[in-house]
C-alpha cells in the first residue's frame, strides 16, 4: 500500500489495530481534522470492540465495503503530523516479510508511551542562562538580596547556562531563579533531556582516535568507499582485533556528513559499555535503546533519534525500528548471535531488517562477527557482500588455540579436573585472571536419588528442574515453576538425594574452597538481575587484581577483559549432537567467542576445553584449524543436505493444553498445503507435522509443520496461503498458532 497523500477530507479511514486479524479496519473521521489533513502515519484512539485502544491510519479513501452510516467515527486524532516515513515503511516490509499482521506490527514497534497515546514528544528540561542585562548588573542591584547575588555570580561563570537540577543542587531555590528572571538578569530556556544541543557545537571527537594497523586502515577506506550507497561489507575479524575502533572512525565520517548511525549489539549486558566507548569518544549525542530503559527514556530517545539530534544511536534488536531522520550508516556487531532474533510474537530477525532497511535508504552497512553466521558468510563468498578480514589482534597475540582435554573416566569437583585446577592455580599465583566458563545456571543441573535413580522433573515441561542453591530450591528455566527442595525421595522414601552435575553456582563454591584467597566473581543472569549488576561485577574484574570469572554466555560475547589469560570451558558437548542442524555452527561460534577472552592484552592467553568427546572430528577441526575451517565444512554439508542458506525455512508452529486439539489442527494443515501445492505445482516442501524438540512446555503441547524452498517467493506464497487457510479454520481458533519465517532453531 503505498503512502499516498491523503484528499482534504476522506470519508474513510483504513486503521491498522492491534489484532490478530490480518486487514484493516473502515472509521469515519471526526469532525477535528488535524492540521496537516488527514494522511497515513497518524494515530487515533478508536473504540474497539468494548476497548478504547490507539491505531494508525493507513489508507484514507472515499468508499468502504460498509455503509458509511454503519461506521463509527474515530475518537481523536492523537497527532498533527504523522509518524516517520521512514518507520512505517520498515514495519510495512516486516509485516510482509514476516506474515503477522501489519496492526501488530505497528503496535511492537511503537515505544510503549506511544501505544498508550501519550503525545509523540519526549520530556524536556530548563536551562537558566544569564541575559546581556545580566551581565552588566551593578553589584549594588542585588545588594538586598546576597542569594540572588551568589546565584547570578555562578550562573555568570557559565556562559552556555546550567539546567534547573545543577542550580538546585548548590543549594539555591526556583524562587530565587524567578526573582531574577523577573528583573530581567537571566532567562529560561526548555531542551530536550535526550540529546540536548551541543553547547560548543563543531567538534566532533572528545578524544582523539586510535592508530590503525595496516588491515584496519585498509578496511576503514574499504568502507569509505561506499558512504553514498547500499553498500553491505561483512567484517570478519578474530576476537579483540579491533573492530569497535572501525566502527568508531566510520562512525566519526558519517556523521561529519551530517548523518545518522545505527548500532545493534546483540545483549542489554553489552550496551552500557558499548555506550560508554562511544560517549567517551565523540562530544555529540549517543543515545541507547534497550528493553532496560523506562518508558519515558524510551520515547525520549526514539523522538531523540526521530527528529535526527541525536547523530548515533545504539541498541538492542527492538532498536533496528528507530526512526532516522538522516540515515547514513547502519552497524550489526556480533551478527552471527541469535538473540537478534525474535522468538515470540512477531518473530522478525534484526540482522535482515537491517539489511533491508540500508538497501531502502541507499546507506552502507555493516555486518562483524569473529565467527560469522553461515548465512552471512555464504552471502560474502557469493560476492553478495563485500568480504573485509581483520587477522591481527591489537596485542600481537595469536588467538589462543583450544586445547582439547578428555573427561572421560577422571574424577570432577564442581565440573573441573585435577590438571584443570592446577593450571588455574599457575595462572592465579601469576598474578593473572581465569575465566571458566559453565553454560548452566543454578548449583546442578538436576536432582537424583541415588537408591532409585528418581530425577527432578518439571510437571509443566518435558525438561528436568534446576537444583539453585541461593536460595535452595528447585527451578524449571522454561516455564519458570517452582518447588522447595524434597526432604526425601517422593519415589522409594530415601534421603539419599545428590546434585547430578555441575551449574555456575557449584563451580563457583569449589573455587571458592579451593582458592580461598581468591575473589570468585559468578556472572550469570541470577546474579545479576539487580540494575547495573553485571557493570558493577565488570569494574570489579577491571581492576586487575588475580581472580575468578564463573559465567555463563553473558561472558562469551564482546566483553574486553585484558588481565584473563587463561579461560576453561568446563563442558564443550551440549551442542555437539542436538537434533536441531544449527546446532553445532551456535556451538562453535560459542566456543570461539568465549575462548577469545583469553589474551587481549599483553600476555599470551590459553584456552583449556574439558570434553567427553575429545575425538568428534567435529571439535577437533575446530580446536586445530579454527572457526573458519569449520564454517566451511559445514557449508558442504548444508548445500548436500539443502538446508539454508543453499534453501529457504519456515516453520508453522502450533500449541495447545489439548494434545488432540494440536494434533487434528496440525495434521488438518499440512493436507490442506499439500494439496495447495500440488495443484499449483508450487515447488515447496511441506515436512510434518512433527512434535517440537520439547513437545511439552508450560503444560502446552507443540507440534510444527516445516516448509522448505528453493526461491524465497515461492516460499512466502505459500506461507501466506497456509495463513489465510488457518485465519478461516475454525479448529483454529482453539489453538495457539504462529508463522516463523527463517527460524534460528527448532526449539
Amino acid at each position: 500500500m503505498p503512502d499516498i497523500p491523503c484528499p482534504p477530507a476522506p470519508r474513510v479511514l483504513g486503521i491498522a489495530m492491534p489484532s490478530p486479524l490480518r486487514r484493516l479496519f473502515d472509521y469515519r473521521p471526526c469532525q477535528t481534522a488535524p492540521a496537516a489533513g488527514w494522511q497515513p502515519g497518524l494515530r487515533v484512539r478508536v473504540s474497539f470492540g468494548r476497548r478504547q485502544v490507539v491505531g494508525v491510519v493507513l489508507e484514507c479513501r472515499e468508499h468502504s465495503t460498509l455503509p458509511l452510516a454503519d461506521l463509527k467515527p474515530i475518537e481523536a486524532c492523537l497527532d498533527d503530523a504523522p509518524l516517520p516515513a521512514d518507520w512505517l515503511w520498515l514495519c510495512r516490509f516486516t509485516a510482509r516479510y514476516y506474515q503477522h499482521p501489519l496492526g501488530g506490527t505497528l503496535h511492537q514497534a511503537l515505544p510503549t508511551l506511544l501505544r498508550q497515546g501519550r503525545p509523540l514528544q519526549g520530556r524536556t528540561r530548563e536551562r537558566w542562562r544569564v541575559t546581556s542585562q545580566g551581565l552588566d548588573a551593578a553589584p549594588e542591584r542585588l545588594a538586598r538580596a546576597p542569594r540572588q547575588a551568589a546565584l547570578l555570580g555562578m550562573l555568570r561563570q557559565h556562559p552556555h547556562g546550567l539546567v534547573s537540577q545543577a542550580v538546585l543542587a548548590q543549594s539555591f531555590t526556583r524562587d530565587q531563579l524567578r526573582a531574577l528572571a523577573d528583573k530581567g538578569l537571566v532567562e529560561r530556556s526548555e531542551e530536550p533531556l535526550a540529546a540536548p544541543p551541543l553547547t560548543e557545537p563543531g567538534r566532533l571527537l572528545a578524544e582523539p582516535a586510535l592508530p590503525l594497523n595496516h588491515e584496519q586502515a585498509a578496511t576503514l577506506a574499504a568502507l569509505h568507499e561506499g558512504l553514498e550507497a547500499f553498500h553491505p561489507c561483512l567484517l570478519h575479524g578474530v576476537t579483540g582485533s579491533g573492530k569497535t575502533e572501525v566502527y568508531l572512525q566510520l562512525i566519526e565520517a558519517v556523521v561529519a556528513r551530517g548523518r545518522q548511525a545505527l548500532v545493534l549489539v546483540p545483549e542489554i549486558g553489552l550496551t552500557p559499555q558499548t555506550l560508554a566507548r562511544f560517549r567517551r569518544r565523540f562530544r555529540m549525542p549517543v543515545v541507547a535503546l534497550h528493553s532496560g530503559l523506562t518508558d519515558h527514556e524510551r520515547l525520549d530517545a526514539w523522538t531523540a533519534a526521530a527528529s535526527g539530534r541525536a547523530p548515533i544511536v545504539i541498541g538492542t534488536r527492538s532498536a533496528v525500528f528507530t526512526p532516522l531522520a538522516c540515515p547514513g550508516v547502519i552497524i550489526v556487531d556480533e551478527e552471527h548471535d541469535g538473540s537478534f532474533k525474535q522468538q515470540e510474537g512477531l518473530r522478525y530477525h534484526a540482522r535482515d531488517l537491517a539489511v533491508a532497511r540500508a538497501h531502502h535508504h541507499h546507506i552502507p552497512l555493516v555486518l562483524g562477527s569473529a565467527t560469522p553466521s553461515l548465512e552471512s558468510l555464504q552471502r560474502a563468498l557469493a560476492g553478495d557482500y563485500r568480504h573485509l578480514r581483520l587477522t591481527q589482534r591489537a596485542s600481537r597475540h595469536p588467538p589462543a588455540r583450544l586445547e582439547l582435554i578428555d573427561l572421560r573416566g577422571r574424577r570432577r569437583q564442581g565440573g573441573l579436573i585435577p590438571p584443570v585446577l592446577e593450571a588455574i592455580g599457575e595462572t592465579l599465583a601469576a598474578g593473572h585472571q581465569v575465566l571458566v566458563f559453565i553454560n548452566r545456571r543454578g548449583f546442578a543441573p538436576t536432582l537424583a536419588c541415588h537408591a532409585c535413580g528418581w530425577l527432578a522433573e518439571c510437571d509443566h515441561c518435558d525438561a528436568r528442574m534446576t537444583l539453585h542453591r541461593q536460595p535452595p530450591l528447585l527451578a524449571c528455566h522454561h516455564c519458570d515453576r517452582r518447588r522447595p527442595l524434597p526432604d526425601a525421595c517422593p519415589e522409594c522414601g530415601s534421603a539419599d538425594l545428590r546434585p547430578l552435575g555441575s551449574g555456575t553456582e557449584r563451580t563457583e563454591e569449589t573455587l571458592a574452597e579451593r582458592f580461598p584467597e581468591t575473589p570468585v566473581y559468578r556472572i550469570d543472569r541470577d546474579s545479576t538481575r539487580r540494575r547495573d549488576a553485571l557493570e558493577q561485577l565488570l569494574g570489579e574484574v577491571r581492576r586487575g587484581a588475580p581472580c575468578l570469572l564463573v559465567g555463563t554466555q553473558m561472558l562469551a560475547k564482546g566483553h574486553h577483559l585484558p588481565h584473563v589469560t587463561l579461560v576453561v570451558v568446563v563442558n564443550a558437548d551440549a551442542g555437539l549432537y542436538a537434533s536441531d542442524f544449527r546446532a553445532l555452527e551456535h556451538s562453535a561460534q560459542l566456543l570461539e567467542q568465549v575462548a577469545g577472552r583469553a589474551g587481549r592484552a599483553a600476555h599470551r592467553g590459553r584456552v583449556l576445553v574439558q570434553t567427553m568427546h575429545a575425538d568428534d572430528p567435529n571439535l577437533r577441526l575446530l580446536a586445530h584449524q579454527g572457526y573458519d575451517a569449520l564454517a566451511e565444512q559445514l557449508l558442504e554439508e548444508r548445500r548436500a543436505a539443502a538446508l539454508p542458506p543453499f534453501r529457504f525455512l519456515a516453520l508453522l508452529r502450533l500449541e495447545s493444553p489439548r494434545d488432540e486439539a494440536v494434533q487434528a489442527l496440525a495434521g488438518a494443515a499440512a493436507r490442506a498445503l499439500r494439496d495447495h501445492l500440488g495443484e499449483h505445482r508450487l515447488d515447496v516442501d511441506c515436512l510434518g507435522p512433527v512434535p517440537a524438540p520439547m513437545e511439552r512446555r508450560q503444560n502446552r503441547y507443540h507440534l510444527q509443520v516445516m516448509l522448505t524452498a528453493e526461491k524465497r517467493s515461492r516460499l512466502h506464497a505459500a506461507v501466506a496461503w497456509l495463513a489465510t487457510w488457518l485465519e478461516a479454520e475454525p479448529a483454529a481458533r482453539r489453538v495457539r498458532w504462529s508463522l516463523d519465517i527463517d527460524p534460528q532453531t527448532l526449539a
